[in-house]
């Protein structure tokens, strides 16, 4: 992964190229002082990651990381700052990290993991971009939420199920839980060959179907494997999932 480092300090640049040439996977491809030095140097060097300052002269962090936005395939950013009352605006712009002077290697080499995830991420997109007629390609391998760590991607083949609260989706994982504000019917138009619907405000991964409960109130509900979770099964859906078993 190629990383520019910019930083309105010599010396906090040089801690930073120090921390990232021990890292793996890094190759840091050139420094810059302020956020237009950086959109220049992103222009030659086509970093796959910025770290950057957020209070520097001639062009702030978050000015620069408006207008790599605009860029057709921008690099990923990571805010490093003095100063913790930005991180909303770094929210804002889609920072997958906002990391806290001085950084501590532990935290840096965490935001570079998310950072591969993404770059990862955004170059299956390519490879699953429109077909000679216009029309899309491959689905998604990944769901992405935003979280107060950043940009974070749900690779599909980890997802247990999809579960609808008012205006959001909750989407259980094998490491966790986050947020998303896609709505189910969108989930199951992409993804129904590998989630099914088991209720109204439920989609679960057929990988991770296990079994079917009857409850003393002669509903259903579905076991899934490896978590102890269950979901309640609505009698419309219910032969559809039991079909599912069958061919399992």
């Amino acid at each position: 992964m190629k990383v520019l480092v910019c930083d309105d300090e010599a010396l906090a640049r040089d801690r930073l190229v120090r921390m990232l040439r021990d890292a793996a996977n890094c190759e840091v491809v050139g420094e810059a002082e302020n956020g237009l030095d950086a959109l220049s140097k992103v222009a030659t060097l086509t970093p796959d990651l910025v770290l950057l300052d957020i209070r520097m002269p001639v062009m702030d962090g978050i000015a620069c990381a408006e207008e790599l936005a605009r860029l057709p395939n921008p690099p990923a950013v990571i805010f490093i700052t003095a100063f913790d009352e930005h991180a909303l605006a770094a929210f804002q712009v889609e920072a997958i990290g906002y990391l806290l002077k001085p950084v501590r290697r532990d935290q840096l080499n965490e935001a570079l993991s998310r950072a591969t995830r993404v770059n990862r991420a955004q170059l299956q997109h390519i490879r699953e971009q429109a077909n000679d007629d216009g029309k899309p390609g491959a689905t998604r391998n990944h769901i992405t939420a935003r979280t107060h760590r950043g940009l974070e991607l749900v690779p599909l083949d980890e997802i247990y199920y999809f579960l609808a609260d008012q205006k959001y989706v909750t989407v259980r994982h094998t490491k966790g839980q986050v947020l998303i504000d896609e709505t189910l019917k969108e989930l199951e138009t992409e993804f129904g060959d590998r989630f099914i619907r088991v209720h109204r405000n439920a989609l679960m991964s057929a990988t991770y179907l296990e079994g079917l409960e009857l409850l003393p109130s002669g509903q259903y509900q579905v076991r899934l494997k490896g978590i102890p979770d269950k979901l309640l099964v609505s009698r419309r859906h219910l032969a559809d999932i039991r079909d599912k078993m069958h061919n399992l």
